[in-house]
């Protein structure tokens, strides 16, 4: 028996609600297989918990993280709390402390989905966006100076290590060599306008391809890249890029799949020294927090991610095929144009899968 410890933090807003549903279906999967058991702890570390407390986790919140095989994350953010004080309070701290230098996110099209890109299909759009998820343009250093007066200046520097970004593109190429469907690596840069660093991550991005001389890779500058993602992502296999240009480039594949709403991600500790994380990338949203219409598939492909990097494949795949059928029988919530409530949907699922499991 393959036992597991899940910290669950459902945060925000409809990350209560979304987590529940994944939980479920994780608790279904264990039911099933036989083989796997998973234990849970729930934090209620949120902005709510900030209003009583003035911090996002209590000041040992990571040494009680540590120790647990991996992280779910419902979503952080309400009103009154800036994004800033939420996200560094909580979500960068745990990427950063426990190594959680991978983000990763497919940008696939399910069936039964149609895209907002006019003919193309879940052959066309099918593959991965790898974001070094530690530094680059999101360090922490920099500062403010003169406030207030004619001489106002803000200062954010951008930090790339040789060791990060190494790393990351060697994620990126040992991916697109074992699972790329075509074993081709992108680079997005803009070395034409960012003369330090981004001259930097392409001299690594060349070297770091020499040691796969099965794959092969171009670079490509950032503006361009986001308009291949529109008008030709059928090219796309494995796409590898900074922190910054990999937020904004997997917002937008996310965007070309069906939205936020579907879109899950993990942030991955490949060493397995510290817990993996996995997160649905859409917001907290308390507008409609509690009243059944959240959306949970992102946060269920999460849980498919999990099992996956946990080393259970095939059950992983089973969520995927059981989402799209779940998808084309149009079980689905309002923003996917269905009438379906949050919990009906994961109850399809869990359903599904004890035919594809049972």
């Amino acid at each position: 028996m393959d036992q597991y410890s899940i910290a669950l933090i459902p945060g925000d807003g409809i990350g209560v609600d979304v987590v529940r549903e994944g939980k479920k279906v994780l608790d279904t999967v264990s039911e099933l297989h036989g083989g796997i058991s998973f234990s849970y702890k729930e934090f209620d570390w949120s902005c709510e918990y900030y209003a009583k407390h003035g911090r996002m986790m209590p000041e040992d919140g990571l040494d009680q993280l540590k120790d647990f095989d991996s992280i779910f994350l419902g979503a952080v953010g309400y009103p009154g709390v800036p994004d800033h004080v939420s996200l560094w309070g909580l979500l960068l701290p745990i990427r950063r402390q426990f190594e959680q230098y991978i983000n990763l996110r497919p940008v696939k099209l399910l069936n039964g989905i149609q895209s907002p890109l006019a003919g193309k299909t879940s052959k066309d759009l099918d593959f991965i966006v790898i974001r070094e998820n530690n530094e680059g343009e999101y360090s922490n250093i920099g500062g403010r100076i003169y406030e207030g007066t004619d001489a106002d200046m803000a200062i954010q520097n951008s930090v790339f290590t040789r060791k990060g970004v190494e790393r990351v593109l060697r994620y990126a190429f040992d991916l697109a060599q074992k699972q790329g469907k075509r074993k081709h690596v992108t680079a997005a840069t803009k070395s034409n306008g960012i003369n330090h660093t981004m001259p930097f991550w392409d001299e690594y991005v060349k070297k770091i391809n020499q040691e796969y001389p099965d794959v092969t890779s171009n670079i490509v500058h950032i503006d361009a890249l986001a308009a291949f993602f529109v008008s030709k992502p059928e090219t796309m296999d494995i796409v590898v890029a900074s922190n910054l240009f990999g937020d904004i480039l997997t917002d937008l594949g996310a965007a070309i799949v069906g939205g936020l709403g579907i879109a899950p991600s993990a942030n991955i500790n490949p060493d397995k020294k510290y817990p993996s994380m996995f997160e649905p990338v859409h917001g907290s949203a308390p507008d409609i927090a509690g009243k059944g219409i959240a959306n949970p598939l992102a946060s269920i492909w999460c849980t498919s991610m999990m099992l996956d990097h946990l080393g259970h494949p095939e059950s992983a795949k089973a969520i995927i095929d059981v989402m799209e059928e779940v998808i084309q029988e149009k079980i689905v919530t309002p923003d996917l144009g269905g009438n379906a409530t949050t919990e009906q949907v994961g109850d399809k699922i869990c359903e599904k899968l004890k035919m594809h499991l049972g």
